[in-house]
């Protein structure tokens, strides 16, 4: 397997990597790698001294304040900010002794990297039920990427129940949730035994602000802010992450919009034949027998779509966003299949 190819496989959005394998430039790509809204909104505007001084303790508390509004967060919960949630999952195996973590896969692989990194025993699981009895931390992705799988949140919060009552943690990574809130368990952040992590720019379209947030106990938020360290966002990302975590009808557009594309997106993969693995309101996976050589004939077309090593028969597709995109997709799935 190439260097090129092993990109593509970790992470969607390895843009640069298709390009130096399948050729042209970045205006010729269809990117649907990543489960990211390809439609965001209008940036709000940004006060020039955040681009000059150092954030402010009130910028940032009036950060925290949005986000616990919008994830309807209570205020027994404390809330990290973080620049982005990849930085959130990297740091918080720091904060824990070294223990078994159990994950439940296949799932997003960074997580079981950063706790490795960490020196944890990392153990991956498949169902929830054959969870170890020994196991310290359990992550769980809700709704899960790649198949989208999700889990009741009365489910989470017995096992998290149960876990405090051993001394043990489990972690909600809810990147993928903005748009079906109903499966947060944010409402209850702050109970001993959980953190949640929620990320900023996936559902509003906004990955390279770099934001995302933990809500969690007091003394877990503790460790981990001073893991990161003192300003942890930039000012930028403080401005427009406030703004727009304000703008609840924004939210609640963004949810329909995206919802109601997923639906589109899994109706059109379906009717091209391919079936259905799960979705997200931000991404659809699929499962076919040549996944990855579909994922490289899509490529030829310049399109990008991600494929999975752990699972070779699924492939994922994020969201188009104009009606040409649509077009394209559509146009390039019935000449791949109708020639495969």
């Amino acid at each position: 397997m190439t260097q090129t190819h092993d990109l593509v496989l970790r992470h969607g959005g390895a843009l640069d990597a298709a390009i130096a394998r399948f050729g042209g430039v970045r205006a010729d790509w269809l990117d649907l790698s990543t489960g990211i809204n390809p439609l965001p909104p209008s940036l709000p505007p940004v006060p020039a001294d955040a681009w000059t001084r150092l954030p402010e303790r009130a910028a940032e508390d009036r950060l925290i304040a949005a986000a616990r509004s919008a994830y309807g967060a209570g205020k027994e919960a404390a809330i990290v900010a973080g620049p982005g949630s990849q930085a959130l999952i990297s740091n918080l195996p720091f904060c824990l002794p070294p223990s078994k973590i159990a994950i439940l896969s296949p799932t997003y692989s960074e997580h079981g990297l950063a706790f490795a990194a960490a020196g944890h025993d990392v153990l991956r699981i498949s169902p929830l039920d054959a969870l170890p009895g020994d196991a310290a931390t359990v992550v769980v992705v809700n709704p899960n990427n790649p198949d989208g799988r999700h889990i009741a949140p009365a489910d989470l919060l017995s096992l998290a129940e149960r876990l405090a009552g051993r001394g043990g943690l489990l972690v909600v990574d809810e990147a993928f949730v903005d748009a079906e809130p109903h499966w947060s368990l944010a409402a209850s952040a702050g109970m001993p035994g959980l953190l949640i992590h929620r990320s900023f720019g996936k559902v509003y379209g906004l990955a390279g602000l770099r934001l995302g947030f933990a809500l969690t106990t007091c003394e877990l938020a503790g460790r981990l802010s001073e893991r990161l360290g003192p300003w942890a966002v930039s000012g930028p990302a403080l401005a427009i992450g406030t703004a727009i975590l304000e703008d609840g009808g924004l939210r609640k557009r963004l949810s329909r919009q995206l919802n109601a594309n997923a639906d589109r997106l899994k109706s059109l993969l379906q009717t091209a034949g391919l079936e259905i693995v799960g979705r997200t309101a931000l991404f659809v996976t699929i499962r076919h027998a040549n996944a990855y050589r579909l994922h490289e004939a899509l490529c030829g077309h310049h399109i990008l779509t991600r494929p999975f090593d752990h699972s070779p028969d699924w492939l994922r597709f994020g969201l188009p966003g104009a009606a040409a995109e649509w077009d394209r997709l559509e146009e390039a799935l019935a000449k791949i299949l109708r020639l495969g």
